[in-house]
């Protein structure tokens, strides 16, 4: 196996002013160690160690793309700042983004908004070097890598600051290692709206008779038939929504009136829950070659489902059908074409960001597709 290559050293004030003069710009005085300290402090946001030296070598300035540190808006700079977590929020809201990492999505948008803002304030900051380009700010450190950011497309534009100077300015081809070194947004980079497969399923809840609230049950309970995780949230959201849509049993109310103290009786009320349902005696059984065979392919045609009706982001679902389904079930020919899909969705340095949707758009059409087929579908 290849050793991964070391770390950039540390930018120093003579790389700096060299790279500085690729730019095409006019190059002010640099700033001082007392202006930066008080820019940190007016904006609640720290410089990495290699924009620190990159700014007390010389300001750029003469280009709006430019931020102005020492003569720019206030309200400019703080807009700048809030540029990549208000593009987060603006996919969230309009685009049906949601972090696997992040709690069950609520149903309503305003609350799904309020959930979504809340995690990020806990999200490394990322500060302006040129028009989108960020790079983290974490006190002290050095070598991050540039990130281009517009919403939810983020991508690798340089494997640190020099390597990004002279990919933006110079035309040289970057390194792009796709080196990542902060977490939340190296998400992105390493694979956009696709999932970590071994997170619970980030899908929006959708039941709207009692069937549908009992099916939903149900293939929580496959999930966690072939070893999916699930957030408490979402074992009592539910619970809850079952209750609502009048399903009865004796402890439903109890799972879905868990407190947030109380979510560790969740697992357990939902077990009830399914026995009173009469769920538990009818979950497919481990009978063939393939793990939990038919129970995945329930739950291939559940996840379709939850694509097609927007519960579900495309490139979240094709993964989790990619790695839970076609994977596991021996790369079923009639599964590929969603797969295929989904890789080509998933290159990012291949797709312009103007075509995304409809890429999108292609796995939500395959979706369609292997749902209005038999299933499951015929054997190779």
């Amino acid at each position: 196996m290849t050793a991964p290559p070391p770390p950039p050293s540390p930018l120093t004030l003579e790389a700096a002013r060299r790279l500085q003069g690729m730019l095409r710009a006019e190059i002010g005085p640099g700033l001082t160690e007392q202006e930066l300290d008080a820019i940190e402090t007016r904006f609640g946001f720290t410089f990495s160690a290699d924009h620190r030296v990159f700014l007390a070598a010389g300001l750029p300035h003469g280009s709006s793309r430019w931020p102005d540190w020492r003569n720019g808006d206030p309200e400019d700079l703080a807009e700048r700042l809030a540029w990549p977590v208000e593009g987060v929020l603006f996919d969230v809201k309009n685009n049906v983004f949601w972090h696997p990492a992040w709690p069950p999505r609520p149903a309503e948008t305003s609350e799904a908004l309020r959930v979504a803002r809340t995690e990020l304030e806990s999200v490394p900051q990322l500060v302006p070097v040129y028009a989108h380009r960020y790079l983290p700010g974490t006190t002290g450190e050095h070598g991050h890598p540039v990130l281009s950011v517009y919403q939810t497309d983020i991508i690798l534009y340089g494997n640190d600051l020099p390597d990004y100077i002279h990919h933006e300015f110079t035309g040289r081809p970057s390194s792009l290692l796709a080196r990542t070194t902060v977490d939340f947004w190296s998400y992105f980079v390493e694979g956009g709206p696709d999932i970590d497969v071994s997170l619970p399923t980030p899908f929006t809840p959708y039941a709207r008779s009692t069937q549908e609230a009992v099916d939903c049950i149900r293939m929580l309970a496959l999930e966690r038939l072939i070893d999916r995780r699930h957030h408490p949230e979402q074992l009592i959201e539910a619970g809850l929504t079952a209750l609502v849509l009048d399903v009865e049993t004796d402890t439903l109310p109890l799972l879905a009136g868990l407190s947030r103290s109380e979510h560790e009786q969740a697992d357990a009320l939902f077990d009830q829950v399914l026995d009173e349902l009469g769920l538990s005696q009818n979950l497919p059984a481990d009978t063939t070659d393939l793990p939990w065979e038919a129970a995945r392919w329930e739950l291939v045609r559940w996840w379709l489902r939850l694509i097609v009706n927007g519960s579900l982001a495309p490139g979240a679902g094709g993964d989790l059908i990619t790695y839970e389904g076609w994977a596991a079930l021996a790369r079923p020919q009639a599964l590929k074409p969603l797969v295929d899909r989904t890789d080509t969705y998933n290159d990012w340095a291949a797709v312009p960001p103007d075509d995304r949707e409809l890429r999108a758009k292609a796995i939500v059409e395959e979706a369609e597709r292997l749902l209005a087929a038999p299933w499951p579908p015929p054997s190779d």
